[in-house]
């Protein structure tokens, strides 16, 4: 795990993160960066390289609720530090990986196709059955000199058929045709031992809170 938390590295991610979801690009908050999400469960993301001066002034500032903090760290080392009011999120995990993974089993089964969409510098591959029903997604932008890897998700009664490991292997082959081999994502909790296995590195915690509404808390 990356004892410094590369600044640039962030930012280009997050970049990536809202060119995927066709969001505002995010612009500089003090030390941080802020997008502007703009969903009724996420108004605006806040996302820090560091616990600063520049965080916690926000986290006393903020009274709003789904206005999310993000900081790469965990929350054992702030959670004394912040309000009550601030709720930890399920932890994520920054990921990086230089080309090329491990794809020792990537077969495609005949039962299931690959579609290609594009947007927004964001590459979509879809992995379809012979009825067009969605089996499996995911989506890689490219940012500079990093790929950012996005939204990968597999329809539950098609898991454990390799679907995802197929799916990464097709998104790094788009990454290197531009010529990218530095790659980047956040994973869940779930999505950790997935792309530990292709050959990723845990680079830091990622850890959310967030001020629920009165509503979701009854």
């Amino acid at each position: 795990m990356q004892k410094k938390v590369s600044k640039d590295i962030i930012e280009k991610w997050l970049k990536g993160w809202s060119l995927s979801r066709d969001l505002p690009l995010p612009f500089q908050y003090k030390s941080g960066f802020k997008v502007d999400v703009n969903d009724e469960k996420q108004k605006a993301r806040y996302v820090f390289a560091e616990l600063n001066d520049d965080f916690f002034q926000l986290a006393n500032s903020i009274e709003e609720p789904w206005v999310f903090l993000k900081v790469c760290a965990s929350f054992d080392d702030f959670k004394d530090k912040v309000s009550e009011k601030w709720k930890e999120q399920p932890q994520g995990y920054m990921m990086s990986c230089v080309s090329p993974m491990n794809f020792s089993n990537a077969i495609l089964h005949d039962a299931y196709s690959l579609e290609l969409e594009e947007y927004n510098s964001t590459f979509v591959v879809k992995i379809v059955t012979k009825d067009n029903e969605l089996a499996s997604i995911g989506r890689v932008v490219i940012v500079d000199d990093l790929a950012v890897y996005d939204r990968i998700s597999t329809e539950i009664n098609h898991k454990r058929k390799g679907l995802a490991t197929f799916l990464m292997k097709e998104l790094e082959k788009i990454a290197l045709s531009k010529g990218v081999s530095k790659n980047f994502l956040v994973a869940t909790e779930q999505g950790k031992s997935l792309y530990g296995s292709l050959g990723w590195e845990l680079y830091c915690l990622y850890t959310s809170v967030v001020i629920p509404s009165e509503k979701s808390k009854n």
